[in-house]
């Protein structure tokens, strides 16, 4: 490729605005549950910004410093769990303060291609905030954020390519989704809403699975934690953020550790369940893995075995306020309470025309997910390929 035609640019260069937003005052209730999109850092993870989990109203934009943002903007977490991590908003909406919004001049440059040159540089924009002053992103740096800038056009075909991978992985999240709230749906409806349910024994879930909890080793002896996938995934609760099955974790645990701390290995295909600080996370392991002390496994005994996406679904749904008071329940629910959480046996036929359906469902969700993993590995190996002009459009 020809690079005699990139430039060395900053972003303010190429930006017709680069803003921060603004939060509305909490306590008034006025302010929250408009009709404008307001949209915290903790949404922007190298995606696409289609809702927000938050609205406020017209009185909250003119009261705070949040401001309309223009669809199609590059949204940067200046800090927080998502710091330096970006988004690309495809609504108008507005943001808290720790968003770095960026509207970038369409004569200038490509939204799309900025989006994958600041997600590409994702450790350099750690690296902003790691000095002596330990500070924050924020818009100044962002604004003096330099690289190298190719021709409009090559921006567009370098972002065409990459955006493809992302359009079908966003595709196969969507049908992921769809496929959760269908089986949700089934459950309801086989379950919940089925005349026979007052027939069906219940029975507590310990006469079901044999339920067990993980450990942690002490976190002073460093020796015992490693990031190195060769040793074995030990799953916490933020690595079962909304998914089914868990087929990555942050941190591994050597064998040294399983062995002195006597771990638990949680076998594929079992359901996990988190009970303490955050509630009701469900997952389902696919290999061999290991847990914290806060996550509980089912080893499903063999009368039972087929249980698997009836007591996932069963544990999603269940309600875990009935088991101790609000205030308490998020630190004070114990492997008791779960061991003695009744769960109806349905008939065979009932729960078989269940499970056919159910495990379709479940079944396509894992299809889908292996093949999101195999494109954004390709993905990710093309991204700092084309951004360098290594690799030819």
């Amino acid at each position: 490729m020809n690079k005699t035609t990139w430039q060395r640019v900053k972003l303010g260069e190429v930006a017709e605005s680069i803003v921060s937003g603004g939060t509305p005052l909490t306590s008034k209730s006025e302010y929250y549950n408009g009709a404008i999109p307001w949209l915290n850092t903790k949404e922007v993870k190298n995606n696409r910004i289609y809702f927000t989990e938050k609205t406020i109203t017209e009185f909250g934009l003119a009261n705070s410093s949040a401001k309309w943002i223009e669809k199609d903007s590059v949204i940067v977490a200046m800090y927080g769990a998502t710091a330096g991590k970006v988004a690309i908003n495809k609504i108008p909406l507005t943001t808290n303060q720790a968003c770095c919004n960026i509207t970038l001049d369409a004569n200038k440059a490509d939204y799309n291609f900025i989006y994958y040159t600041l997600l590409n540089s994702f450790e350099k924009l750690e690296q902003m905030t790691s000095g002596a002053a330990q500070q924050n992103l924020n818009v100044g740096l962002i604004s003096n954020f330099s690289f190298s800038l190719p021709p409009l056009e090559t921006q567009r075909k370098i972002a065409e390519i990459l955006s493809s991978f992302d359009d079908k992985i966003d595709l196969l999240h969507r049908q992921n989704k769809t496929l959760e709230s269908l089986s949700l749906t089934l459950f309801h409806h086989t379950f919940i809403e089925n005349p026979k349910r007052n027939a069906w024994e219940e029975k507590p879930l310990s006469e079901i699975a044999e339920i067990k909890i993980g450990r942690t080793p002490p976190r002073k002896e460093k020796q015992w934690f490693s990031t190195d996938s060769k040793n074995t995934k030990w799953i916490s609760i933020k690595d079962m953020e909304e998914k089914i099955f868990i087929f990555n974790t942050s941190e591994f645990l050597t064998a040294e550790a399983i062995n002195k701390f006597k771990i638990p290995i949680i076998p594929p295909k079992t359901i996990i369940l988190s009970f303490k600080m955050t509630l009701g996370r469900v997952g389902i392991t696919t290999e061999n893995m290991l847990s914290n002390e806060a996550i509980a496994h089912f080893n499903l005994y063999d009368k039972y075995e087929h249980f698997t996406e009836y007591l996932y679904l069963f544990l999603k749904m269940f309600k875990y306020e009935t088991l101790g008071s609000t205030s308490s329940i998020v630190t004070a629910i114990n492997t008791s309470l779960i061991k003695n959480i009744k769960i109806a046996i349905p008939d065979k036929a009932t729960l078989n025309d269940f499970q056919i359906q159910a495990k379709g469902f479940f079944d396509k969700i894992y299809n889908n997910v292996k093949q999101i993993q195999n494109l954004e590995s390709l993905r990710d190996i093309m991204l700092p390929k084309l951004l360098s002009g290594e690799m030819e459009v």
